[in-house]
Order: C-alpha cells, then structure tokens, then sequence
C-alpha cells in the first residue's frame, strides 16, 4: 500500500454508474440495491489497482449551491433521480459510515468542489491522488500530482479510464485549465450550462486549443486568422454571447478552496471489515463480497464455526447414530454421490457423521420411519435412494423458493445467510469437498423453524406441506420413467430438414447474387442493406441489424427475407431437435428429462435437459417432432388438455356473471366475447371477430396494452384500444378485479394465487415507467397463471397417487403447461382416463366449471 496516496471518490456520480451499469438487483425484501453493489466493487477495484490506504467519499447535499445562485437555472433541465436509485443513497452512506470511510459533503458546495478542494491541498501536502469519477468536468483538476480516474461500466464489467494532465491534451487537445474554457464555449446540456450558442465541442476545441482561454480568444476575434473551419461567425458568435461564455465558465469552474475540514489521517483505510459493516452486507445479500468483510473474524464475530464430523465406516457405530437420531426424532441428511454413495448427517451442530451408503442402508428404513428427515434437493436423493420416496421428508429448498420465488438458488449458504444470519461459504469456497455435505445436512436441520414459521405465517404451509413437497415424488417418478423416443424417425427427419436447409440455401445465393454465411449477422447485414440496397435497415456499432423484428417487417416485401427467416427456422429445428435430441436419448431409447421445480417466480415447471415444453406446434415442421415421441410397446399415449383454463380462472375470480354462464352453459367463449363487445347478434360473428375477440380474451389475462393488441392483430392503435374499451365495459368486473390485483401489490408488494402462493413485485413501485407497467401486468397475471400452475400440480399428485394406490402400469411421461401426457397399457386406457380426466377437472372447485379433453394416439402428436 501507497502510504502517501488518497483515493477520493465523487458518490453521487459513481453510484449513479453502478446503478445503470450493473442489472437490476434487490435483497428479500425486494429492496433495490444494484448501484450500492457495483459502487463497492468499484471502490474496491480502484483501492487495489491504486493500493490506496486512505479514502474519502464526497456527495452532494439536497440543497441549493452557490452556482444556483449566480445562475438561477444551472441544472434545471437535469431529471430527478430514479426512486430505485434514491433509495439507494441513504443505504451507500450508511453502509460507509459503518466502513469508517469519511463521507464527505458541505451545505452550498458540489461534490466536485470538496473534491477539487481536497486533492489541491492534499497535493500541496505532498500526497499522491487519485479522484474516481463518472463526470469529465473533474478533468480540469488533472495535475502532475493527481490522476482522474472515469470509470465506465457496462453488462456487469468495469473498465477505468486514467487522466494526467497529457492524457487530458492527448484525448481533448487542451490543458486540464484550458478544459474549463473549453466548457464555457461548448456548454453542458447536463449541468444546464448555456455556453456559447450554437458552438459545439470542435469549434469550442479549435479556439481554446489555438488562443488557450476565452478571453484570450476574445482580445484576437477580429484577428484576420480567427478562421474557425466551416465555421466563419464563429468570432461573431463569441463576441456577442461572450458575457454568457463568462456565466458559463465560472459554473464550470471547479472551486479548489471551499471552507471543508479534512485531515489526512481521518482517511486511513483500517478496520472496514466489522460487524456492522458485515451485518451491512449480509443484510443486502452482498454474497460475492462477504469475504472482503469476515476474513479478520472470529468464531464469535461471524457466528458460526463448523465442528469436527465423524467418519463413520463400522456399521455397529452407525447403529448407535441410527440409535440417538431415532431418540431425537428429527435429522438433517443429504445423500450424494462422490466416488461413492455417502450419507450425511446432522443431529445437532456437534454431532456430524459421514457414512457410506454401504455401510447404512439396512438401517435406513427404520430411520426414515422413525424420523422426520430434513434435507436440501430430494428429488435428486429419490435418484440416488427411493427410501427418499417414503416417509416424512421435508425438502428445505422448495420451502425457501415458496417464500422467495424470485431468487436465483436455495443452496445451503443462501438458506443460513437469509434465514440464520450466518455467512458460509459457497461451494466454491470450500477447502475440503466433503464440508458440503455437512453443511447441507446441518443447514437443513438448523433452518427448518425459521422457514417454516415464515411459511405458516404467509399462509402457504398447507400449499408446501400438500402440493409441493408431494409434486416431488411425482416429479421423480417422471423423470425415472422418461419418453420413448423413435430414433430412426429423428433421424430421418433430420435429414429432410438438412435437405431443406440446402434448398433454402441455394434460393438465398441466387436471390443475392453470391455465396455468404447466411447465420453470420454482419454478412447478411451487407448482402441486404448495401449490396441489395433494401431500405429499413438499422446500422449498430457492429454492423446492421438482423434481428427478427427487422426482418418480419420487410418480408411480405422482399422475397429474400422470408427465405432467410424459412431458413432460420428450419436451422433452429435442426439443431436444436433434430440433433440435439439424440444428445438426451439414454440406453433404454428414452430421454429421461429434467422438470424443476424452484426456477419460475408464477409456480409453473421448467424442462431442461432437454426443454421438451419449448416444442413448438405452430408450424407442421415442428409439430412433426411430436410424432417422434412414442409409447412403448403394447401402450398408447393418453393426452389431456385444460380447455382455456386460464380464462376461466380470471371468469371465476372476477365473478363476471356474464362470463361465468357463458362457461356454465358451455359457450364459445371467444364467440360470446366478440358478440357482446363488437355488438353483433351471437349467429352473425364472422371468423375474423372471432379470431379479434380471442386475441382480447388472451390479452387481458396477460395485461395486454393497445400497442401489444395492434401489434398481434395488424390494427391501428386506437381500433385496440377501442376493443379493450368495451371488452371493460362488457365485462365491468375483470376490469375492477385487475385493477384490485395492482392495488392489492401496491399496498403488499406481492400478489397470490387461490392456493396461496405469494409473488413478490419488487418494482411495482418504480419510478421508471416500463418497469412500473411491467411489474402492473404481472400483478394482473400471477395470480390467473400461477392459480393454473397450481391446479396442474394438484391433478399431478392426484394422478400419480392414484396410479400408485390402483397398482396401475400407466405413467405420467411429461407434463406441458396445461397439457399431461400419460403412456398407458391398452388394457387401463378406461380406467387411467377417467382417473386423469377426474383428477384434472377437480383439483380446483370455483363457480365455474374445468373442461378436459383427452386423446389417444400412437405418438405424441396423435394424441395431441
């Protein structure tokens, strides 16, 4: 460390660069707290690259400055700071308070003043500075003792830009002094600097390079070599606007002798890693920098210290640990596989045990018979042991995602730190692997209390206790079982699509005249923007645009377009089905997929591994990877569907009575819709304002705006606006009961379902308009969606019970949204249909009726 250098930091601007740079992140409670985040990252990567002990921040203060005064509207036209960022601020400052790093502000002065004023003095000591901040105004104060660094951060990276006064007249042309004559020809839109009119940066340049300041250039205005390039009134300019090129240089004047106290030794970098400073952290869910403020700790200090774990290789010893856990009644245990199945085990924080599956598992039964097992991902363990299967087993994980859907994991450390206040660390972290296990044996048995009384106070116990934690089980014996797949036909199919895909190609080339790399972005940006000339394309940094809303819009008019949209398609179905299916098809022939659980904040389920909800059905080539889908022998596929689920969800929760009896008497809801809102007798709705009021029923569900609707039915905006009008006026209470929901998140922060599953809406409250809107139609949604997902888990359990208390053969094979699919042996397809069919219908009772229609095929798009 440089013991004779300063790191000051301009707050204010920094933060506001992290806020922006750095994407959207808040802590549980939903609270903002990006820009914080990449505010200390930041600081932490200049006090290295500076090896800097001594640091000051300045900030603004909320009041009127001096240079308000001179000029009543310096800043006027600068926007308010978000509500996101704002609250942000009190958080930076508290968090450096208890940091010891000096905040420094001063009533009547900007920050920039404290900073000019400080690094001059601290210069004039002999001290070595460094000024970190986002503004270039603070160029000015470059010197041969202080170094401006601008950090610019983007995507999450920051990369940091360094200024002696050489670097400033390398990049400006102009001396750091000279730079504030600079600002006082060429004005700041920013700060509201007038400067002179109509002078811009290289005119401003020209002068001050060429007569050094503005009065300079003034005493020379008439000078017959005043010639400014392509600028002959620029002398004019200057001498008639030359009072405001003088307002303008003195608010662009940074002041080096502001009235602020400062010693150098308030500076000295020491003792920032504390316990309040790390409570700080843990509070904001800082995980990646937790480590910079609990390495100097003690076990008491950061609370908690992992005891000693026995091996345990002698099944009499495992005995006695089966003995005491029995007493106790309740254990925390993991089973993983390393180079071996081994168990973990937690009865208390001192009584840790490792043992080989080898070695336990003639004693598991009477375990989990006797014990309530707590433990983290026990799908994953039914894989590893089906006695997971069996008992009372309560997984830690899928109760942590009830309660935070929106967080990213539910490991061990994510679970202690939100729920214990404990700081572990991460996987990663880890100097012996086999301390994982531990830990999640032990967080398991530790966190239960905590998460489960939080469980039970937001009312979702009954939907954890009763839907999720048995949708496990259902889930594994899914994902046991796997699809069938065809091969042969994959492959075949996929040889048509590299056939297409060449036929495609060979269009493309003749239409542009040469051979090019049709998937390369820049080479088709030039082969239809520059060499065909076609008018709409939009040129970025690295070359024009491609994307596919370039595209659609200029394919009805270019035949070469819709090719290459043909041929992009077909590509995706080629390399994502036709040969990235063969990746996932096991020994057996099946694909033995992956549905998680805890990734959707609405409670839907994922399928990864691969993505078998993502096939799409839209278009007859990609409909046809369905029918490689197949029942084994002696089997026949079995499909149900929800018909308009969601709608009759929003129907019932609204209770909308024209709605409800139009399900109740089982009316072509869409065809009532388009009736009742486009004014028509019932008979005389034409396909076309059928296919319009269908497209407003699915909206509203999704908070559709008029653009969104004028968008997906090729109307003007105000024709979709009119339809959502009477589609409210038809149906006066989903309009109420929307706007309920948005009140209801408002006053809450979240919205629920019918089940009780909550979803945070953390920006329901942002300042910034698509954040707001977005976060108001997801109040709208979750609910409606999240009430669906909740009764398709409820018919899953259902279904699977029942097949399991019948000792039937039928098994669910995959579940898609709101669609089931079951391989089922010819001789139960009665019995197993009216078991789905049943189950399905009646996982939810409200005043409307659940439609299910089920199919049989002999492959999956037969059933479909």
């Amino acid at each position: 460390m440089n013991k004779n250098k300063l790191l000051l930091i301009d707050g204010h601007s920094i933060l506001s660069r992290a806020f922006y740079g750095v994407p959207i992140l808040s802590n549980k409670e939903g609270v903002p707290t990006n820009g914080v985040f990449g505010f200390l990252n930041i600081l932490f990567k200049e006090i290295e690259l500076e090896e800097a002990d001594h640091v000051a921040i300045a900030f603004d203060m909320p009041v009127p400055t001096f240079r308000h005064k001179m000029f009543s509207d310096y800043k006027g036209t600068r926007k308010s700071m978000p509500e996101e960022l704002k609250q942000q601020v009190p958080i930076l400052q508290e968090l450096l308070t208890a940091m010891n790093v000096p905040i420094l502000t001063l009533e009547g002065y900007e920050a920039d003043d404290i900073l000019g004023t400080v690094a001059k003095r601290m210069q004039g000591e002999g001290k070595e500075v460094t000024i970190v901040s986002g503004d270039r105004d603070l160029l000015q104060l470059s010197d041969e003792h202080i170094k401006i660094s601008l950090p610019k951060t983007a995507k999450g990276e920051t990369n940091i830009y360094n200024y002696y006064p050489k670097d400033v007249e390398a990049e400006w042309g102009v001396s750091p002094k000279e730079f504030i004559d600079l600002k006082a020809l060429m004005g700041d839109s920013s700060d509201n600097i007038p400067g002179v009119p109509g002078m811009g940066e290289k005119t401003a340049t020209w002068i001050i390079a060429k007569y050094h300041s503005i009065e300079n250039a003034l005493s020379h205005a008439d000078d017959p070599e005043f010639k400014v390039p392509r600028k002959p009134k620029a002398a004019e300019d200057l001498k008639t606007h030359f009072e405001l090129a003088k307002l303008s240089k003195e608010l662009a004047t940074i002041c080096i002798d502001a009235p602020i106290t400062f010693r150098f030794e308030d500076a000295k970098l020491e003792n920032y890693a504390n316990a309040k400073s790390l409570s700080l952290v843990k509070k904001w869910e800082f995980r990646s920098l937790i480590p910079r403020f609990s390495s100097e700790y003690t076990e008491e200090s950061l609370a908690f210290q992992l005891k000693p774990w026995k091996e345990v290789t002698d099944p009499y010893l495992f005995q006695i640990v089966v003995k005491d856990a029995v007493k106790q009644g309740e254990i925390g245990l993991i089973l993983a596989e390393e180079e071996e199945k081994l168990l973990y085990l937690a009865l208390s924080d001192e009584r840790l045990y490792r043992v080989p599956l080898g070695i336990a598992e003639e004693k598991l039964p009477e375990l989990f018979k006797a014990c309530k097992i707590y433990t983290l991902e026990s799908k994953k363990e039914m894989h590893l042991h089906e006695i997971f299967t069996e008992g009372e087993v309560y997984d830690l994980a899928i109760a942590a995602y009830l309660l935070n859907p929106l967080k990213e994991s539910y490991f061990y450390d994510d679970l202690a730190r939100d729920y214990l206040s404990l700081i572990l660390p991460g996987k990663k972290e880890l100097k012996d692997s086999r301390e994982e296990g531990i830990y999640q044996a032990l967080i398991a048995l530790k966190a239960r209390d905590a998460i489960f009384s939080k469980l039970k106070e937001e009312g979702q116990w009954d939907l954890y206790e009763k839907i999720e934690l048995p949708l496990a089980r259902t889930l594994y014996s899914m994902e046991k079982t796997g699809i069938l797949v065809d091969k042969e036909e994959l492959l075949s199919y996929g040889k048509v699509l590299k056939e297409k895909l060449d036929e495609l190609q060979k269009d493309i080339y003749a239409m542009a005249g040469e051979a090019f790399n049709i998937n390369s972005p820049q080479q088709l940006g030039v082969i239809l923007f520059e060499k065909m000339g076609i008018a709409g394309g939009k040129k970025t940094k690295t070359g024009y645009s491609t994307a596919v809303d370039v595209l659609e819009k200029l394919s009805e008019d270019y035949p070469i377009v819709a090719k290459v949209m043909e041929y992009r398609t077909y590509a995706k179905l080629n390399s994502t089905y036709a040969e990235g299916l063969l990746n996932y098809i096991g020994e057996d022939s099946r694909i033995h997929g992956v549905f998680q659980q805890t990734v959707t904040a609405t409670g839907r389920l994922s399928s990864t591994d691969p993505n078998l909800q993502n096939i799409p059905i839209r278009t007859e080539m990609g409909r046809h990877f369905r029918s490689v889908f197949i029942p084994k022998e002696g089997c026949v596929f079995l499909d149900a569907d929800y018909s308009q689920i969601e709608l009759r969800i929003l129907a019932a929760l609204s209770k909308d009575e024209k709605l409800i009896e139009a399900y109740r008497m089982d009316r072509d809801i869409h065809k009532v819709t388009a009736s009742q809102v486009f004014h028509v007798p019932l008979d005389e709705v034409t396909d076309e304002l059928r296919r319009n009021a269908k497209a407003v029923n699915f909206g509203i569900v999704y908070g559709i705006s008029a653009f969104g609707l004028s968008e997906g039915l090729s109307i003007g905006r105000a024709d979709a606006k009119e339809y959502i009008e009477r589609y409210f006026t038809t149906y006066p209470k989903v309009k109420e009961y929307l706007d309920s929901e948005i009140a209801f998140a408002r006053e809450n922060g979240y919205v629920k379902t019918v089940f009780g599953r909550r979803r945070p809406i953390p920006e329901i409250h942002a300042s910034n308009f698509m954040r707001r809107s977005f976060s108001e139609r997801v109040a709208m949604n979750s609910p409606i969606q999240g009430t669906a997902a909740d009764m398709m888990k409820v018919a899953m359990n259902a279904v699977y019970e029942k097949l399991k208390r019948n000792e039937l053969r039928s098994r669910i094979v995959l579940q898609v949204h709101d669609e089931l699919l079951l391989e089922v042996p010819k001789e139960e397809l009665e019995e197993v249909r009216e078991i789905l069919v049943s189950s399905m219908e009646n996982a939810l009772t409200l005043p409307v009726p659940f439609l299910v229609e089920a199919k049989t095929g002999n492959n999956w798009e037969e059933a479909h």
